[in-house]
Formats: C-alpha cells, sequence, structure tokens
C-alpha cells in the first residue's frame, strides 16, 4: 500500500480512526486491553435528586461508575461518547474483551435500545452489538485478558514461518490436525522450534470444544471444518495467551484465531532505548562505534576509561571542553566526544510550544532523531526510523510527511500492511500507534532493529521501549482499560523536518 494512497483533505473522525492508511492499511482487531476532554465538550451527568444521605448515596451509586457494576466489550470498537448520544463527541473506545467500571442506572436510551451507561473514567457506551452488561459473554470469554500496559510491549509476539499458520476457530484433534496440515505434521512438531512464550491453562471454553466467536464488525472469513485458511506468508502476530495441546503448543491471537506456535517464529524484539532527562541535563545518544569515555587524569590530560556502547544514551551535564564541538561531560562523571553523538539541544518549535512551556516532539529526518522537549527542555531522546524517501515529495515516496502537526488518535496496537513496502506483509498489534497526520504516526517496531536509519514506509518507526515512553508522556491519555483515544485539537505537538 502506497503512502500516497490517503485523503485530500482532513478526514472526518470516523475515517481518522477506521482508515487511515498509516504506512499501510489498517485496522484495529478485537483485544482487551481522557484526561482531558476535548475544548468545548462537557460530560453530561445525570442529575441527582434531592433528600436524605441515604438517598443521595443510592443516586451517586445509581449514575456514577465506580461502585461494582460492570459493562464489556464484545465488538471490534466500541466507542466511547462525551454525552450519552452517538451524535456527540467520540473520546475513544474499548476493544472486544474489555470490561470497565459502569454506573449501575442507564442515563438513557436516545438511539440506544439498550441504554447509555456512564464509564469509568469518563463518557458513555451503548448497551448492543458494541457493548453487554453480561460479562460472561462468549467474546469476553474468549478474550481472556488485554494488553500489558505496564510491559514494554502489550502483547508477546510471533512472526509467520513458511509455510505460514492455519488459523483454526477450535482446537483441533491430531486427526483434525493430520488433515488440514498433512501426514508428515507430527515429525514437523517433533524437529520445530517453538517459541518460547509464557503457557497458560487451555480456557475452559475451548477445551469444552467451542468454537471461537468473532466480535461484532469483524471480517469473518471463510470457515472450513476446523479452521479458516491460512494466514499470510509473512505475518505477525501478539498473542494474549498460549498453550499446550495435544503435545504442541498453541497460541491465541488478538483477532481470536489458534495458530500452532512451532509454525512461527519469535520475534527479534530491538533492545534499543532512548535516554529520560530525569536530572538537570541534556541527552544525548552515541552514534558511533567505538566511542572512547575519557577522564581527567591527575596530569591534567584525558584518559580512555572504557567505550560508550553504539546507540547507548547519556544525560550530559552542559560543561564542554574545546566548545560544543569539543568534549562533554555526562552525569556518570566521564567525557564523550561530541562528533561521536547526537545532542538534543534547548531549542523551539516554529509555532511557540516551547515559549509556552507544552509539550512538544522534534524529529530530524537527516538525523533520524527524535527529542521530546517540555518548553525548551528536552526531556527524553532516542533513534528513530523515518521514511525511505528521505526528503523527497511524500506524495510521491515513501519520505515522512514533514511539517507542524498534532497527535490526533493514539491506539495501544493496530495492525499494518505493507509497511514493509510489501503487500503481502501483515503486522498484527504494533504497538502504541500515535497519528499525527492523516495515515502518518509515531509507532512501535518489533520486526527491526535498525533505528538511527530511514527504512519505514513513511511512519515514524520506534523502538518498542521508547514508542510505550512516548505514548505515556503525550496527549490524548489513554486511560488503562481504554484501547484508543481521540483529541482532533489539543494532542502533542510533532514537528518533523529535514533539519
Amino acid at each position: 500500500m502506497s503512502p500516497r494512497a490517503r485523503p485530500s483533505r482532513r478526514p472526518a473522525l470516523l475515517a481518522l480512526l477506521l482508515a487511515l492508511p498509516s504506512c499501510g492499511n489498517v485496522e484495529d482487531p478485537p483485544g482487551r486491553v481522557l484526561d482531558r476532554t476535548p475544548p468545548g465538550a462537557t460530560l453530561e451527568r445525570p442529575s441527582k435528586p434531592e433528600g436524605t444521605p441515604a438517598a443521595d448515596k443510592r443516586a451517586a451509586e445509581d449514575t456514577e461508575p465506580g461502585h461494582g457494576a460492570k459493562i464489556g466489550s464484545i465488538a471490534m470498537r466500541t466507542w466511547i461518547y462525551v454525552a450519552p448520544d452517538d451524535r456527540s463527541t467520540k473520546l475513544g473506545y474499548l476493544r472486544a474483551g474489555a470490561v470497565v467500571d459502569r454506573a449501575e442506572a442507564s442515563a438513557g436510551t436516545r438511539r440506544c435500545e439498550g441504554g447509555w451507561y456512564r464509564i469509568v473514567p469518563r463518557g458513555y457506551v451503548c448497551v448492543g452489538k458494541g457493548a453487554t452488561l453480561a460479562i460472561d459473554h462468549q467474546v469476553i470469554q474468549a478474550a481472556l485478558r488485554g494488553p500489558d500496559r505496564a510491559a514494554t510491549l502489550p502483547y508477546a509476539y510471533v512472526m509467520s514461518r513458511s509455510p505460514a499458520p492455519h488459523l483454526y476457530f477450535r482446537l483441533p484433534t491430531d486427526k483434525d490436525q493430520r488433515r488440514v496440515e498433512g501426514p508428515t505434521v507430527r515429525e514437523h512438531v517433533r524437529l520445530a522450534i517453538t517459541p518460547n512464550v509464557p503457557l497458560d491453562t487451555v480456557p475452559a471454553f475451548l477445551g469444552e470444544g467451542r468454537d471461537l466467536p468473532k466480535p461484532y464488525g469483524a471480517v469473518e472469513p471463510l470457515r472450513y471444518t476446523v479452521h479458516a485458511g491460512r494466514a499470510k506468508e509473512e505475518s505477525a502476530f501478539g498473542l494474549v495467551t498460549a498453550f499446550e495441546w495435544t503435545s504442541r503448543k498453541f497460541g491465541l491471537t488478538t483477532e481470536l484465531d489458534l495458530i500452532p506456535l512451532d509454525r512461527t517464529k519469535p520475534a527479534k524484539i530491538s533492545a534499543h532505548h532512548g535516554v529520560v532527562v530525569d536530572k538537570p541535563g541534556l541527552p544525548g545518544i552515541v552514534v558511533s562505534h567505538g566511542a572512547s569515555k575519557l577522564v581527567e587524569g591527575a596530569d591534567g590530560r584525558m584518559h580512555e576509561k572504557g567505550i560508550a556502547p553504539w546507540r547507548s544514551g547519556w544525560i550530559l551535564t552542559g560543561n564542554t571542553k574545546g566548545g560544543e564541538r569539543g568534549l562533554w561531560e555526562t552525569t556518570e562523571g566521564f567525557w564523550l566526544p561530541a562528533e561521536t553523538m547526537l545532542i538534543g539541544t534547548p531549542r523551539e518549535d516554529p509555532v511557540g510550544h516551547a515559549r509556552a512551556g507544552k509539550k512538544w516532539i522534534d524529529v530530524s529526518i537527516k538525523k533520524q532523531f527524535l527529542v521530546a522537549y517540555e518548553g525548551t527542555r528536552p526531556v527524553f531522546a532516542t533513534l528513530v526510523s523515518t521514511g525511505r524517501g528521505g526528503m523527497s515529495d511524500p506524495e510521491k515516496t515513501t519520505a515522512t510527511m514533514r511539517g507542524v502537526f498534532y497527535v490526533h488518535a493514539k491506539h495501544v496496537s493496530g495492525t499494518m500492511d505493507g509497511e514493509e513496502g510489501s503487500d503481502s506483509f501483515d503486522l498484527r498489534d504494533v504497538p502504541y500507534i500515535q497519528y499525527f497526520h492523516e495515515g502518518y504516526a509515531l509507532h512501535g517496531a518489533y520486526w527491526h532493529d535498525e533505528f538511527g536509519k530511514a527504512r519505514s514506509h513513511g511512519c515514524v518507526n520506534l523502538a518498542p521501549a521508547d514508542a510505550k515512553w512516548l505514548f505515556d508522556w503525550t496527549d490524548p491519555v489513554v486511560p488503562p482499560e481504554w484501547h484508543g483515544a481521540v483529541n482532533l485539537e489539543g494532542g502533542t505537538l510533532v514537528w518533523t523536518h529535514g533539519g
């Protein structure tokens, strides 16, 4: 998918979240898991009747979430609205399997037969095709658990081998596996190197022989006896759980497909991470191999004291020897040559966010360097991979769009195809996506470790640890049980340029 297949004008809200090309086609498969309300929006709260303290307490329990009542998502996207009305502003969405606190009483049934319910921390959800009050619903049972928002990556990730794995929709017997995958499947299992992922017990609903359900809004592929065909040859999957069945390990994907893990290999997750400036100083990233750590000896001369690893990050005190092109002192007490580093120094953005003390992000396409600022103070820096088209025309190549933009939509994860320049590539649950202009986004990449080199299809690729740090730092905030948030006006500024 070419990055040029973008709308020619600013898309409507629904298009932003459902149809953005995002360096390739984007979908948000089911799975589970704003501190700021969009400007001009007001949360509509049911009026509370006056009466005795007991009556007031009961009224609060009826209309405010957090008193034990729950609501669950059974759709690919369960939209959250600022008011109990589907024509009000959308704040974000839940993914299938998410269970959140709700008010006990409905806030009305306007264009929602099942009733609107206020949820934590804000907004309203309609009970119907997208959400249910029955927490034992089969979709919720199937989703098991959601993304781990505390971890570097929200899921465990595997990549397909060749031939790609079949997508089973129920636990296959030995006979099923031989019929589907061939008579030598057991020999293959015996010889294959299976990814080492944490194993759970077989989910009860699968052990009972039940079929995996598909959430409302999910594409229903053609089903055979026990499977729905093969995955694409070059696919990657996020797993919500894995377990052993018939002496074979299976993984359950976020799209609620079962895949034999011996037909996959582990994703090679980059260990690279940027530097958080959590003390007075400036960020520096070593971009040369063999950069010497230098210390000043009693003789007044500089002596080598080891090597600073390539792509390592350091906090610099701001003290220099020989000026900005000379040596820079680190908070660790040694010095590094300026020529071996990229340094995030105080600077300003083109529209005055820095002068106003706001958060903003600077992305240098030439340097493949990202610096996050609070005002003029750098607070984080890392290496990135922008579009392989470099400084060419983004409308004609895979270059990253240049300009001043704002983060307008965030997803804990989403599916991208064509990101590697191939229509056959199918990357599931790309982590920590932040759209800043039409289909262009900041996001984590678990399929390569070439940060510091232009190689994306137009988006700004980050190492997973860096993508998570930025996702947690930027606006709009995505509450813990939500899977996405929207703010068309007030998100964090992103400045992409050739400097």
